[in-house]
């Protein structure tokens, strides 16, 4: 049996046709020995009656159908009765009474309910075991439904643009200065290992040598990181490169991608051009490079009012060139200590000794510190910090960037906080786009006493600050943007490095890694660039990441297909699993146990 309409297709204008269906059987009611089937396929649900007083072998064959099953089904059109109309769904006006029918294949009863309702409260390692299931429930499906539609329009967006998509190798060379790879042995060279790669970055630069001018892939990476709900080891992105681009070209071609995906996606028209924010007033302000502007709590510098105060804490802080940030959490002075100490462990977890912090509350402020605080510095703090009864002020005293570090994450617990109480309403559909820039283009690894790349080694430095390269790399900043919606990192990009000396020089005489490295690891590309390289600038945007936020999930994993676990394991296929003697003797590699 094959279909003639799909199960959201019928409608009152059909009545009386002659049908065929075929789907899953979404549930089966006993209405006094008549049976009705919710008919379920991609599309919707069409109701199927099968009258025992009709037709009572056929009724008897339907009594055999488990929840799940797949089948077919024929039989006329017909409107239902009064009272009995579901205005849900667009097939609630009519039914179908059935005159034939074909059993495909009888389903057991599934492990979890496959309904979004009981389906969302099951562990989600149950769900990822039974993945084929879970993918079958409205949500889920919907999620698929969006990452496709996303996908496509991102496709002809570029399309119209004139981008043309180029497809680059999946195995590459290990280049160890990014995140951690993974490495595939060569059976042909023994004791040699291509690396997945972790991104495109070097392909599309070649590619912009080659001429292409203007090319984007939907592309697969790898990295070997530890796993979280924004993360995980093999993700998608959105890579794209141009030549004879500057920045403002950049914003203007990526802001136009994203208004397409939300119109095509959504139907919501996001206004353009998107705000612009500094790194340093990022995270001045918000404590962080990727900062949530749908709801304010911002942090503030009150060094000032410490310099000479009997706190010594905060007085050594400023002394020593560090700084004082505080920000006031209004309405959270009802704070439990569970609460405190949670937030205080999040602190520590970031370098922080404590938490210090104020409740205002009864006209009183109460806290260990405040016996310290002069009426001077009491009265400078109420009126910066705007602190009314009812308030909770939270301090991190520290270097610059740990001290924002600390406020920033004390910033979205707080919120989310706020939000559990019914004090604040943080909707995920209220779309706050921003451009972060002026990142620095270095940032020093005191472990390793050297500089390091704060996007990666390619991007070029702003040409007014490249005179610093030699004498305070960290004045530097490079021409590196990220794209930040709504508190998450939709995607990051430069323009390039495109001379081969500066290029050299970055990687030598700044980030210090010896010429014969760089020759082993970077020297096909330097040569390259001898040949007219063209100014050239891109960007990637993490798909993945892109298709949460359209579908209002906080998890990638929401929106993959088969995605794996925290742990790195994909459950419904069992891997990874240990490989054979033989295997690993083709591959010249012997591997060890780690002792327990």
């Amino acid at each position: 049996m094959k279909s003639s309409h799909h199960c959201a297709q019928l409608t009152p204008s059909a009545l009386g046709a002659s049908v065929s269906l075929v789907g899953w059987a979404d549930s089966i009611r006993d209405h006094g020995g008549i049976l009705f089937i919710d008919l379920r396929d991609r599309k919707g649900i069409t109701q199927v009656k099968f009258d025992p007083h009709v037709n009572a072998e056929l009724a008897a064959q339907a009594a055999q159908i488990k929840p799940e099953s797949v089948i077919g089904v024929s039989g006329k059109v017909v409107a239902r009765p009064e009272g009995t109309v579901n205005k849900n769904i667009p097939t609630g006006g009519i039914e179908v009474d059935a005159i034939a029918l074909e059993i495909f294949n009888i389903s057991d009863t599934p492990p979890f309910p496959l309904d979004d309702i009981g389906g969302d409260k099951v562990n989600e390692d149950l769900r990822l075991t039974y993945r084929y299931l879970d993918l079958r429930r409205p949500k889920m499906r919907k999620n698929l439904q969006v990452r496709h539609k996303a996908t496509k329009a991102i496709r002809d967006y570029f399309d119209s643009q004139e981008f043309i998509e180029v497809e680059t190798p999946a195995l590459f060379k290990s280049t160890p200065e990014g995140a951690r790879e993974y490495l595939v042995p060569s059976r042909i060279h023994a004791g040699q290992f291509y690396a997945l790669s972790q991104s495109p970055q070097q392909f599309k630069q070649i590619l912009m040598v080659a001429g292409v001018e203007r090319y984007f892939q939907i592309a697969r990476c790898f990295r070997d990181e530890d796993l979280r709900a924004d993360r995980q080891m093999e993700f998608t992105q959105v890579d794209v490169e141009a030549s004879f681009i500057d920045r403002e070209d950049v914003y203007r071609i990526f802001e136009g991608m994203l208004k397409k995906v939300w119109k095509e996606v959504l139907d919501v028209d996001i206004p353009t051009p998107f705000l612009r924010m500094p790194f340093v007033d990022a995270m001045n302000r918000f404590g962080v490079d990727k900062p949530d502007m749908r709801f304010g709590l911002e942090l503030q510098d009150v060094s000032s009012i410490f310099t000479n105060s009997a706190f010594k804490v905060f007085q050594s802080t400023v002394a020593g060139g560090g700084v004082i940030k505080a920000i006031n959490a209004k309405g959270l002075a009802d704070m439990t200590q569970g609460e405190i100490k949670a937030l205080e462990d999040i602190a520590k977890s970031l370098g922080a000794k404590g938490l210090a912090f104020i409740k205002s509350e009864n006209g009183e402020w109460k806290s260990p510190i405040v016996k310290f605080f002069s009426d001077a510095e009491k009265a400078a703090l109420t009126e910066q910090l705007k602190i009314e009864d009812g308030d909770m002020v939270f301090f991190a005293a520290a270097g610059w960037e740990k001290a924002c570090a600390i406020l920033g994450r004390t910033r979205l617990e707080a919120a989310q906080l706020l939000v559990k109480r019914g004090k604040m309403t943080i909707r995920h559909d209220d779309w706050k786009f921003l451009w972060v820039i002026e990142f620095p283009l270095m940032s020093f690894d005191e472990e390793n006493n050297r500089y390091v790349a704060t996007h990666h080694p390619f991007t070029a430095p702003v040409a007014e600050d490249a005179q610093y390269l030699d004498s305070d790399p960290k004045r530097v900043r490079g021409q590196h943007y990220d794209a930040v919606l709504n508190g998450m990192e939709l995607g990051g990009g430069s323009i390039r490095i495109h001379q081969p000396a500066i290029q050299k020089k970055v990687f030598e005489d700044v980030l210090k890694i010896p010429a014969d490295v760089v020759e082993s690891r970077f020297g096909y590309m330097l040569k390259a660039f001898t040949y007219g390289a063209p100014p050239h600038g891109g960007i990637a945007f993490g798909l993945d990441r892109m298709c949460a936020l359209l579908c209002g999930t906080t998890s990638i994993r929401d929106v993959i297909a088969f995605p794996k676990t925290q742990k790195g394991q994909d459950l419904m296929a069992q891997s990874p699993t240990p490989v054979t003697a033989k295997q690993l003797k083709e591959l010249h590699i012997q591997t060890v146990i780690p002792q327990e």
